[in-house]
């Protein structure tokens, strides 16, 4: 009897520890990333003009780059269920279980209508064979003072925007 009653306090203390035992690690965000999935903007104050579109595959998270000459530090981003083509609004098929309309406001033609960035092909305006996240980057339009793409995921996973000199950057992590 008195063996049972210790087993049964023993059983007690052990299911009270339990339930006061930390989270483990893989609670932890993936790669300390808390960026969150819902949209980001910025309104713009300063604009220059695109001249390329980039991308760059990093541990933790892929990447988008905007060249600009000049200042620029407004965007707009975000997931949505498809992407359309600036002005008509046709839509455009991309590839990728999930897909992020990026939109900076900076125009990809100068003051007198040049082009200062014209993708060789719109449909692919980066290669994004083997990267973990990006899919297909496709072009959407520069339609009053604002160049849009569509760009294909993996899934919908977090990511963040960001400006630097002459650049404007779209970072998508490869897990949650």
């Amino acid at each position: 009897m008195m063996l049972r009653r210790t087993g049964i306090v023993l059983l007690a203390a052990v299911s009270a520890l339990i339930g006061v035992v930390p989270a483990t690690a893989s609670a932890d965000p993936y790669c300390g990333i808390t960026w969150g999935s819902a949209e980001k903007s910025v309104n713009p104050t300063q604009t220059g003009n695109v001249t390329n579109i980039r991308a760059g595959e990093h541990t933790c998270y892929d990447r988008l780059v905007f060249d600009v000459t000049g200042p620029v530090d407004g965007y707009w981003v975000s997931y949505v269920d498809r992407i359309t083509e600036d002005p008509s609004g046709f839509p455009i098929a991309v590839r990728g279980g999930a897909r992020l309309a990026v939109t900076i406001q900076a125009p990809s033609y100068d003051h007198n209508g040049n082009l200062t960035y014209n993708p060789a092909n719109r449909g692919e305006l980066v290669n994004t064979t083997g990267y973990q996240t990006f899919r297909q980057a496709v072009w959407s339009g520069s339609w009053e003072g604002t160049t849009s793409i569509g760009l294909g995921v993996r899934a919908r996973l977090p990511f963040r925007v960001f400006t630097l000199p002459g650049r404007v950057v779209v970072d998508v992590a490869h897990f949650w």
